[in-house]
């Protein structure tokens, strides 16, 4: 279904967390591609207007994009009053292109923002390992004094940052050493929404994704006991979603 009229259906102030990873203007496929910029910021504009009035008061809006879009995004989302948190750099570890006339693509943006500033935020759910193995091996033992106080660390790991390190879906699933044509040109890792996921909202929690490609977003709620609800205008990736979501039904009834 077309994300406007998917998103009329939807009443206002029901949704607890928006994960949305819309079109980039990099003519990805007939989804991706604008008669021009403007069109295309027109374009986003509208579908971020259509999607702030359904979250809570305490909901959190969290967006994909270059970081150039980014830009005028953050921008467009602090002029309709959401508060903004990070700038989030996920670091694909995967060039977009090979380029001598400046520094190589890297990097996907993830803008987080919150309607107000009373969110669900679960910190310790998404820590990640210390860089220091063998600093925090003997921290362990006998703390680092900080301050004039022993600290030691978390055995959970340090708190999440702002760069994150997930290798992209394409070089996950390489073969022979070949990157595969994948089901959807930009799917990101499961691993990557789960965090998003289980940092911003809890268990029961309505989740949107209002361009739902091959479903991961839906996956990831399915996985962490979160309700979710979405649309994807090509019935081909909407058919993808549901394979996949059955398939994790069916391995919870064996399990």
């Amino acid at each position: 279904m077309d994300c406007f009229e998917f998103l009329e259906k939807i009443d206002n102030g029901i949704i607890d967390l928006v994960v949305i990873d819309p079109p980039y203007n990099m003519n990805k496929g007939k989804w991706d591609k604008f008669a021009s910029q403007d069109a295309f910021f027109n374009f986003t504009y509208k579908w971020i207007d259509a999607v702030i009035p359904k979250l809570k008061d305490t909901g959190s809006f969290y967006v994909f994009n270059t970081p150039f879009n980014s830009a005028y995004i953050l921008q467009y989302l602090i002029g309709k009053g959401l508060v903004f948190q990070n700038w989030i750099t996920w670091d694909k570890r995967d060039g977009f292109s090979a380029t001598k006339k400046r520094y190589t693509n890297g990097q996907e943006t993830i803008l987080f923002f919150t309607k107000s500033k009373e969110h669900i935020f679960n910190a310790d759910k998404i820590r990640v390992p210390y860089e220091s193995e063998d600093r925090i091996k003997h921290a362990k033992v006998k703390g680092i004094l900080k301050n004039g106080e022993r600290w030691y660390p978390n055995p959970k790991g340090r708190l999440c940052g702002e760069v994150w390190h997930i290798t992209s879906e394409r070089l996950k699933n390489k073969v022979n050493g070949k990157t595969p044509k994948l089901p959807h040109a930009t799917t990101k890792p499961l691993e990557l929404i789960e965090r998003i996921v289980n940092a911003s909202s809890n268990k029961e929690d309505l989740v949107l994704d209002c361009f739902m490609g091959s479903g991961t977003t839906a996956i990831a709620c399915k996985e962490l006991g979160r309700n979710f609800i979405g649309c994807d205008s090509n019935k081909g990736y909407v058919d993808i979603a549901r394979k996949h979501l059955h398939e994790i039904e069916k391995q919870k009834k064996l399990t």
